[in-house]
């Protein structure tokens, strides 16, 4: 398949135990909204997804178009494995589909979140470019969890392309993209936001501390291995990050949720 083939015609209308599609639309429309306030966008371009509960063949995505700071859950698309639109007002951009299919189908993610935010973005135009994780308490989260693609394959509008990317994640929930930006994946909402925000932190002083021109103080991969088993222990924080990030949507965006006020 290529982008010749995709439907977006058509209009129709459940993860954890009572989780429904309505709730899995609020916490991807509150990851774009907090994205978008965390400067973790480009533009109305990239793109994140769920599973939609109950049908692993079908996932909700944002829309093509429309500012991440403007989305509510009415705006979400939800697109089978072929692209066809099943529900929906309105396309979806085409590399959103052939990246987030291939990722949910072959590499079986419940969450895939596509950003270029800028400073996971620095480290993946550098030659070499790898996130120092003993450098960075933050960053020790990854150990074991982080791929790279240090390929290339132009804009993402073929199976094909969809497919070799899926293949460099592999079992990894987390990649740095060569020329292009970041991948990060996970079971659950809360958790791959978190892991976003963390990994854009970590990269972000890398490249601070980087452009002292002084060497990085780095702890040895035993260390590293042990704070990630810490920190994977203590999900609660990560439950506790986007249910506040949550309250800070209806504080200051009412109606992020679709409700009016």
């Amino acid at each position: 398949m290529d982008v010749s083939d995709l439907k977006t015609i058509g209009k129709r209308t459940p993860a954890r135990k009572g989780y429904d599609a309505q709730q899995a639309r609020l916490d991807l429309t509150a990851a774009l909204r907090m994205a978008a306030r965390l400067a973790l966008n480009e533009g109305v371009c990239n793109h994140f997804s769920m599973e939609l509960p109950g049908h692993p063949d079908r996932f909700l995505i944002n829309p093509q178009g429309l500012h991440w700071s403007e989305i509510t859950p009415a705006d979400l698309v939800v697109v089978d494995e072929n692209g066809a639109v099943l529900e929906g007002k309105h396309k979806v951009e085409p590399t959103a589909f052939f990246i987030h299919s291939r990722v949910h189908l072959l590499c079986k993610k419940k969450v895939v979140l596509h950003s270029h935010m800028p400073f996971a973005t620095a480290l993946a135009i550098i030659e070499g470019g790898r996130l120092e994780l003993g450098a960075n308490q933050n960053a020790m989260r990854f150990h074991d969890r982080i791929a790279y693609d240090d390929g290339y394959g132009g804009v993402a509008l073929s199976d094909n392309e969809g497919d070799r990317i899926a293949s460099a994640l592999g079992n990894a929930e987390v990649m740095i993209m060569a020329h292009h930006g970041v991948l990060v994946c996970g079971e659950r909402m809360d958790y791959a936001f978190d892991d976003l925000y963390y990994l854009e932190r970590s990269c972000m002083v890398q490249v601070l501390a980087q452009s002292t021109g002084k060497p990085l103080r780095t702890q040895p991969d035993e260390v590293c291995a042990q704070a990630a088993r810490q920190i994977g222990g203590e999900r609660q924080q990560s439950e506790l990050h986007f249910a506040a990030l949550k309250r800070l949507l209806d504080r200051d965006e009412p109606g992020w949720n679709g409700s009016r006020r």
